[in-house]
């Protein structure tokens, strides 16, 4: 297992909060995704022969947030 920790602008709630986590742990790959509100970090545990760190970003701003890192 791989550990990544992404940084993403937009979330301010309970809401966001669950959308990002659940968009992320329906990838095929990743198993757990955790977020960090008051810093905008996403602590993602993932397989990276299943899942690229594209594909999890891309899933993240189809949600409406921006990934920085």
């Amino acid at each position: 297992m791989t550990n990544i920790t992404l940084d993403v602008k937009g979330m301010t709630c309970g809401h966001c909060q669950s959308s990002v986590e659940g968009v992320l742990k329906g990838l095929e790959g990743v198993t757990d995704a955790e977020v960090d509100l008051s810093s905008g970090k996403v602590d993602v545990t993932y397989n990276d022969a299943q899942v690229t760190v594209a594909a999890m970003r891309e899933a993240v701003e189809d949600q409406g947030y921006d990934v920085v890192a």
